[in-house]
C-alpha cells in the first residue's frame, strides 16, 4: 500500500450545503487534490486550530489530546486509507510505549487530532488515484476548442444525451469548479462521476 502525503490546503463551503464544508487535502509531491465532505463541528475544530485560536474551554478533540499527553500516547501518522460508497476511512497511527495501536476514525476526526499533534497525514495512491481531482493548466487550444463546439450546439446537445456526452459535461463541469475552487462542488461533481462510472 503506497502512501501520499498531503497537506490540508483549506475549508470550503457554499449556501445550499447544509452546513456541510469541504476538508480540501493537496498531494505534497503532485498536483492532485482531494475534497472530503465533513460537518460544521469538525470543520470549525479544524479550522481552530490551524488559525492558532484556543477556545476558552476545550473541545473533544483538544479533550483527546490532553488525555493522550497523561498517558505518554503519541500520534505518529493518519492514514486515510478506505473509500466505500463515496464514505472515506482513515486510521489514527498510535505509540504506546513502544507498541503501535491502529484506531479506526473518520477523516475529520483524524486530521482535528492530526493538527493538534502535529502528525503528518497520508492518503493511498489507490484513492487519490479513484477520488482526487488533477487541477489541469488550460492548453492554448481550449478556447478554439470551445468556439467550435459552440459552432456545432445540435451536435452536443445530442452527445450530452448520451452516457459519455454526460460523462464529458460533468468532466468539464469539475475542471470548471477546480478552477474557481469550488471544491465543495467538485466533490459532488467527482462523486456523480464516479456513480456514473459505476453503471457504465
Amino acid at each position: 500500500m503506497r502512501k501520499l502525503q498531503v497537506d490540508i490546503l483549506g475549508l470550503s463551503t457554499s449556501p445550499h450545503t447544509n452546513g456541510a464544508y469541504a476538508l480540501i487535502l493537496y498531494e505534497i509531491e503532485g498536483k492532485r487534490k482531494l475534497p472530503i465532505i465533513i460537518g460544521g463541528f469538525e470543520a470549525q475544530a479544524i479550522a481552530l486550530k490551524l488559525e492558532n485560536i484556543k477556545p476558552p474551554r476545550p473541545f473533544t478533540h483538544d479533550l483527546f489530546k490532553n488525555i493522550f499527553d497523561v498517558f505518554g500516547l503519541h500520534v505518529n501518522e493518519i492514514v486515510i486509507d478506505e473509500l466505500h460508497n463515496e464514505t472515506f476511512y482513515a486510521k489514527v497511527i498510535c505509540e504506546l510505549g513502544g507498541e503501535i495501536h491502529e484506531i479506526d476514525a473518520r477523516p475529520s476526526d483524524a486530521i482535528a487530532i492530526a493538527v493538534r499533534f502535529n502528525a503528518p497525514v497520508f492518503v493511498t495512491e489507490d484513492i487519490m488515484d479513484e477520488a482526487g481531482i488533477k487541477e489541469d493548466q488550460k492548453e492554448e487550444g481550449e478556447d478554439e476548442e470551445a468556439e467550435s463546439e459552440q459552432a456545432e450546439p445540435e451536435e452536443v446537445s445530442a452527445e450530452e444525451r448520451s452516457p459519455a456526452g454526460k460523462l464529458e459535461e460533468l468532466q468539464g463541469r469539475l475542471e470548471d469548479a477546480v478552477r474557481n475552487e469550488q471544491y465543495e462542488d467538485a466533490a459532488r461533481l467527482r462523486d456523480e462521476i464516479s456513480r456514473l462510472k459505476g453503471i457504465g
